[in-house]
């Protein structure tokens, strides 16, 4: 079984020796997708507006690779401060639906670019 590259200019590109996405198999591993406007390549104002961001560079790079948010099985979602676990969880429940994704949230030092928020996932091909 072979990697395959996923890449999209609706996103942000790769800053450095990494790929937005590996497609192995039937599975997508996305990079973390900082809260970064792809057009602009500026952060959100605040953590809900950068985790929408996040989320919105995640769709599109599953969009590229053939899948989509409906396909997702698990995130990861890394915060610059846990104490806004809320506010990004109400981004997060507008992108997904039921049955939700398996889903771990760290609070981190520090994120690259100093964002608030970066989000990781695995999904599966649309079949």
């Amino acid at each position: 079984m072979s990697k395959k590259v996923i890449a999209t200019t609706s996103a942000p590109g790769a800053i450095g020796p990494y790929s937005q996405a590996i497609q192995m198999g039937d599975l997508i591993f996305t990079s973390g997708q900082l809260g970064l406007n792809p057009e602009t390549g500026e952060f959100g104002k605040d953590v809900q507006e950068q985790a929408r961001l996040a989320l919105g560079n995640v769709k599109a790079i599953l969009e590229a690779a053939g899948s989509s948010l409906n396909q997702v099985v698990k995130t990861t979602v890394f915060l610059k401060d846990m104490n806004d676990f809320a506010a990004v969880n109400e981004i997060y429940a507008s992108f997904f639906a039921e049955p939700y994704p398996a889903r771990s949230a760290i609070e981190v030092a520090r994120l690259p670019k100093d964002g608030l928020v970066e989000i990781e996932v695995i999904a599966s091909l649309k079949s």
